[in-house]
């Protein structure tokens, strides 16, 4: 039997890799961060262009916007300005051309997704993470995402500071280790950390390869059972330690969405894109969505 895709809800797809596709600067450490500096147009355009592709939702381009990731670059006494034009570059996309879009502020782990090892201690996590969600919570984004997180301890302590400053709006997505499906990044399992979350309003698994997806989503709906929403966001192309990603045409927006369907009948409810993909991979999974 084909799965019902009538209620999937589609996320939009990457923002760091789709600028630097656009010819804006997104070397490390300031990564997507440098687009408020540099090209708040540009980054306008991607997220207009994710909406009009078929997303029901903008995510900020926070993902580098933390004090401690723009201290790298001396900026840190700019991190909550620089959030709250994001914020606003998003929110001003999904007006003109969705008003009934969501806005999703991003928050990352405080240093290298594919490095847990960096991750500070939980009390830092706790600390930062907060200032960083109540920034989004005050510019009013819609939910606030908690993506790519890679260590149990920093998951737990992001998943405590959402629940005291956004109860009831903020989700949870996760950076999985290849092999094995359930396993963190720092080889905890999966199962260790759901248990312990709270409420969020779904939990997921992003930047992963997209084929490597179908396996993990069925073991994650496994672990939440059918009363959580599950979603999906794979990646294309490959993590480098000096440019930050590189754009790779290995699955096309085609074969994305065909894997995408694999994903909805594993158990997504949520579907979309990370690193490496496109507006025009947006675009192909809304047509097959028959949208």
């Amino acid at each position: 039997m084909e799965p019902d895709t009538t209620s999937i809800f589609l996320l939009d797809g990457a923002t760091g890799t789709e600028l630097d596709r656009r010819g804006v600067d997104v070397g490390l450490p300031l990564w997507s961060a440098r687009a408020m500096l540099e090209a708040p147009d540009v980054l306008e355009t991607v997220h207009r262009d994710y909406l009009q592709a078929g997303a029901q939702a903008v995510t900020t381009n926070t993902f580098r916007t933390h004090r401690r990731s723009l201290g790298k670059e001396g900026y840190g006494d700019r991190a909550e300005g620089l959030t709250r034009d994001a914020v606003a570059i998003a929110t001003a996309a999904r007006d003109a051309i969705n008003p009934e879009a969501m806005v999703l502020g991003s928050v990352a782990p405080l240093e290298d997704c594919y490095t847990p090892d960096l991750a500070p201690d939980a009390d830092a996590c706790r600390r930062e993470h907060t200032q960083l969600i109540e920034q989004l919570v005050g510019a009013e984004v819609d939910l606030v995402l908690l993506q790519t997180m890679s260590s149990a301890h920093e998951s737990l302590a992001a998943a405590a500071a959402a629940e005291a400053c956004a109860p009831g709006s903020w989700a949870i997505s996760f950076c999985l280790a290849p092999g094995e499906p359930g396993v963190l990044m720092d080889g905890t399992p999966l199962a260790k950390v759901v248990s312990e979350l709270g409420s969020p309003r779904f939990v997921g698994i992003n930047c992963i390869a997209a084929t490597l997806m179908a396996d993990q989503v069925r073991h994650l709906r496994s672990l939440v059972g059918d009363g959580t929403p599950v979603a999906a966001c794979g990646n294309v192309g490959y993590p480098d330690d000096e440019v930050g990603w590189i754009n790779t045409d290995a699955i096309e927006p085609g074969i994305y969405a065909a894997l995408v369907q694999d994903w909805i009948e594993a158990g997504a409810d949520i579907v979309g894109g990370c690193c490496g993909t496109t507006p025009a991979t947006i675009r192909a999974i809304s047509d097959s969505l028959g949208r």
